[in-house]
């Protein structure tokens, strides 16, 4: 038994200094996204901007003479499976960094995790205004706020589309409510009548009685707050219907999978987004190049944050000089980042600002950009 126990004994150092030396080799950041489920098709395509955001940054040298490693977990949007996403990824594989987890609740719900840990955590995506406002020093958001989409574009849309009565849809989870409630307010006070306010969950395909609702609202525009699968779902159903009128929102409007997914039925609308492929501007036409010859098509709102998100934490880490958390968190701070859509920066609150973001309309399969303005600090205080 001795020789036999020794041999296990033997085994287990070998493997902890295996694990040891891979640590030591490379540098894991941890990457939390949907990879199954309704939002799939948009953490997938978060996934592949990071994934190429390490790609060059490896092809350059690394972070602090490291290749990085990008650990990639599923965390199908749902706040359960994102914790137990990131206690795999801090506890087994050991990342100094977090990124994701895409849908609002389930960032939220990561936030103290990497707090209890003390692991620096970036989101790329989650855009419900709270986050911002927990008082998480380790949290830290690359991504506009509901809030701040709505008060950049809502003039615009009411001007461009002659709104008096919209109704509103949401998905329900953190970001649908929050995007409906912040876009009611900034249209309510540009005299616009609130008609109808709706919301559906997740992975839904019947939209018959939600439907029936908004075609004996009154209705004359009706804002939509969905990512790609549901959102295709929803406004194809709206054309069978025979539903006239302006749908405009926020999501993945914009990209040429809800566009291929659509068809025809996405003609006209409307939508407020933080990145588009057309923006102009010399970075932005390298990046759609490059992402475009690796995933076979333009990238979206969710390519990009998922490679600015990855871009800003590396060279966070490359400014800390170690794969200290604190010297990572004082690193994010110090975030001055020229992205494919503008310049980065955060506020005292984690709070990205300064970056483009677009209100477009979707014409002949195509984004036609119809303005475009930068994100500004929500608070000078802050």
């Amino acid at each position: 038994m001795r020789p036999l126990a020794l041999t296990r004994i033997m085994l287990a150092a070998t493997a902890l200094l295996s694990l040891s030396a891979h640590a030591q080799d490379s540098l894991p950041i941890g990457l939390i996204q949907p990879l199954t489920g309704s939002v799939a098709y948009n953490g997938t395509a978060a996934a592949h901007g990071a994934e190429l955001a390490v790609k060059q940054r490896n092809a350059n040298g690394g972070v602090l003479g490291k290749p990085v490693e990008m650990i990639t977990e599923d965390g199908q949007c749902s706040p359960a499976d994102s914790v137990n996403a990131a206690e795999k990824l801090i506890q087994r594989d050991e990342v100094v960094a977090l990124v994701g987890a895409f849908c609002s609740s389930a960032t939220s719900a990561v936030m103290p995790v990497a707090q209890k840990y003390k692991i620096p955590f970036l989101t790329g995506v989650s855009s419900e205004a709270s986050l911002t406002e927990a008082g998480n020093p380790y949290f830290f958001r690359s991504a506009e706020t509901d809030a701040l989409l709505g008060s950049a574009f809502s003039k615009l849309i009411v001007d461009n589309l002659g709104l008096e009565k919209v109704a509103y849809i949401g998905v329900n989870d953190d970001w649908g409510r929050g995007s409906v409630k912040a876009f009611e307010q900034e249209l309510s006070g540009h005299g616009v009548e609130t008609v109808m306010t709706e919301y559906f969950n997740h992975g839904s395909s019947d939209f018959y009685t939600l439907l029936t609702k908004l075609r004996n609202s009154g209705a004359d525009g009706v804002f939509v707050a969905a990512e790609t699968q549901d959102g295709s779902t929803l406004v194809k159903q709206l054309k069978q219907f025979g539903i006239d009128m302006d749908v405009f929102g926020v999501g993945s409007w914009a990209t040429s999978d809800f566009i291929d997914l659509t068809g025809d039925a996405a003609e006209g609308i409307y939508a407020a987004v933080p990145y588009v492929s057309n923006l102009p501007g010399e970075r932005n036409e390298r990046f759609v190049k490059d992402y475009t010859e690796a995933y076979g098509q333009a990238p979206g709102k969710y390519g990009a944050a998922g490679y600015n998100a990855l871009n800003i934490m590396m060279a966070a880490i490359e400014r800390a000089g170690s794969s200290d958390a604190e010297a990572i968190v004082d690193g994010l701070k110090q975030t001055d980042y020229e992205a494919p859509n503008g310049r980065y920066r955060f506020t005292a609150k984690g709070q990205g600002y300064g970056f483009q973001a677009a209100l477009v309309q979707i014409q002949n399969g195509k984004t036609d950009v119809v303005a475009t303005t930068a994100i500004a600090a929500p608070d000078a205080g802050n």
